[in-house]
C-alpha cells in the first residue's frame, strides 16, 4: 500500500533530524560513517524503523549498529525536541542492504563488458518484436536519444 503524503513528510522529517543528530551531536566512537537512508514510521507514530548504511566492513557495520542502538534514547529525545508529534516514535535501527545490492549489480554489469543500450526499453516482448519487425521493414526508424 502506498504511503500517504503526510506519512512521507513525517518519515522525511524524522530522517533529517536523525541524520543531523548522528552526524553532528552523537559522540559514540563506535559509530563510524553512517548515512540514514530512510525511515518508515507506523501509522500511529509509535514506532519508526530507521534504515542506515555504513561505510566499512561487517565489523564496522556491527559496531555502528551497536552504537546507534545504545544511543537510541538520545536520538529519540532529539526527534522529540525538534518535531511536534503527538507521540515520539520508538526507534529501531536496521542495516540497509540496498546500497550493497546496487554496488553488486553495477559490478555485474561492468563485468559483462557490454554497454547499456540507449533509449527506453520496450514495455513487453510483443512491443519488442513489433519494433524489430518494423525496423527491419524500414517502417520505423530507430530512436536517436
Amino acid at each position: 500500500m502506498p504511503r500517504q503524503p503526510r506519512m512521507r513528510r513525517v518519515d522525511e522529517a524524522v530522517r533529517a533530524v536523525l541524520s543531523d543528530a548522528i552526524g553532528k551531536q552523537l559522540q559514540d566512537p563506535r559509530v563510524g560513517f553512517v548515512t540514514v537512508t530512510g525511515v518508515e514510521t507506523s501509522p500511529d507514530l509509535r514506532h519508526a524503523r530507521v534504515f542506515v548504511s555504513v561505510l566499512g566492513d561487517s565489523d564496522a557495520r556491527a559496531d555502528s549498529l551497536a552504537g546507534l542502538r545504545s544511543a537510541q534514547g538520545f536520538l529519540q529525545s532529539r526527534v522529540a525536541a525538534e518535531l511536534s508529534l503527538k507521540h515520539t516514535p520508538t526507534l529501531t535501527f536496521h542495516y540497509d542492504e540496498s546500497v550493497e545490492r546496487a554496488a553488486r549489480i553495477s559490478q555485474l554489469i561492468d563485468e559483462t563488458g557490454q554497454p547499456l543500450q540507449r533509449g527506453h526499453p520496450p514495455r513487453d516482448r510483443a512491443s519488442a518484436r513489433r519494433r524489430q519487425r518494423n525496423q527491419s521493414a524500414g517502417l520505423d526508424a530507430p530512436r536517436r536519444d
